[in-house]
Parts: structure tokens; sequence; C-alpha cells
């Protein structure tokens, strides 16, 4: 089988499987297939101390799950599913928040359980992952800062720690001051302080304050 005729197989058998599992807890070959790699992957990283060479090897292994991925994103209906959590989380610790997004939304459309590991929930989980990776990356993206957005909007009724939140919050007043929107910046940082006082973000309110006094003249 071709490469690309294999990829193919993957995406339908995927979709097949997601399509007939409905919202019961996902199963099928194509699943177990998949469940099976993910377990030999994770005692990869396991065995690895480096956290840049886990990174780097995380990049390496995601290709692998994204046919998988996208069948189930077509035609899955709500089917618990680590292999596809895994995935999401994995793209958020390389950097790829965009490519976690589909994979975020559909996770809470249905209410989908991070597993049993995890201590906090899946709208929880997005919001604190991806905002530590903007606050680490420190980039002027549009992108990761539309991707922010977006996340803020999708967990934005969701029960999180306030610490959570406020994060989230500094991240996006991060990304708007860096693209010069220092008026959307201000209220994400008063936002973040009023969350958390310990952010740190109150040199940032100062700063973004006294740039705005600055822009709007000494009559405004």
């Amino acid at each position: 089988m071709t490469s690309l005729a294999k990829r193919h197989y993957q995406r339908v058998s995927a979709a097949q499987a997601a399509r007939t599992t409905g919202d019961e807890p996902m199963h099928g070959d194509a699943f177990h297939l998949m469940h099976a790699k993910l377990l030999e992957d994770y005692r990869r990283l396991k065995s690895v101390q480096s956290v840049e060479r886990k990174i780097q090897l995380k990049r390496e292994l995601l290709p692998n799950y994204g046919d998988y991925v996208a069948g189930v994103l077509e035609a899955g209906r709500g089917a618990e599913d680590e292999v596809l959590m895994r995935v999401m989380l994995w793209r958020i610790d390389v950097g790829d928040i965009d490519g976690a997004l589909p994979i975020a939304r559909y996770a809470l459309q249905y209410g989908l359980d991070p597993g049993e590991q995890f201590q906090r929930s899946t709208p929880a989980i997005l919001a604190e992952e991806a905002a530590d990776q903007a606050l680490a990356l420190q980039e002027d993206d549009d992108h990761l800062l539309d991707a922010l957005i977006e996340i803020e909007r999708l967990t934005g009724d969701a029960d999180m720690h306030d610490p959570i939140r406020a994060k989230l919050h500094k991240a996006l007043g991060n990304g708007h001051r860096a693209r010069g929107e220092l008026t959307e910046a201000l209220p994400h940082y008063q936002r973040a302080l009023e969350l958390n006082d310990r952010v740190g973000v109150k040199k940032d309110i100062e700063r973004v304050e006294r740039a705005l006094k600055q822009t709007s003249g000494p009559n405004a």
C-alpha cells in the first residue's frame, strides 16, 4: 500500500470507527491501532529526561496521528477518545496551538474528558496549557493571539481555578500589546490582576496606562 493510499485508509477507517461508535467510548480497529501506538510512543517519551528532547520527539511523532485525528473530527459523535485528547495536548506542548484548536472545539462541543491522569477539566487544561505556551514563547504572532482569543471564547463559561484564567488573560494582554492594541490589552491585564494579584501584570498595567495617556495627549 502506497503512503498516500495508507493515509487515506487511516482517515477513512478512523471516520468509520468514530461514526459507528457514536457517543460510546471509542473502539474499533483504527482506534486500537492508534492507541497501541500511543502507548508505545508514551513509553519512548517517558524514557527521555530532557524536556527539550521530549518536545522535539513529540514533533516527530505527531504527524503519525494526523489522519486518524482528521477522520475522527470528520465523522465523530462525541466518543471518549484517549488518543484524540493526547494529541491535542501534545500539539499545545510543541507550541502548535493552532493545530490543537480543531480538536479542542470538538472536545468542548461534546464535553470530552481529558482522562483519569489529569486533575483538571478539559477547558482548564486547554486554557492553562495554551496560556503557559504563549507566555513562554513571548512571540509577536497574530495566529497565536487569534488562537488565544478563540480559547477564551470557547472556555469563557467553564468553571476553573481563578489563577488559570488569570494566566490566560495575561497572555491575551501580552498578545494585544505586542500587536500595538493597547486599549484591548489593558482590560485583559486588569482582569488578570483581579483574578490573581500574583500573576505579574502590575508593571504591565502601569506601562500600558502611561502609553495610553501619552497617546491621548495632555488635553484628553
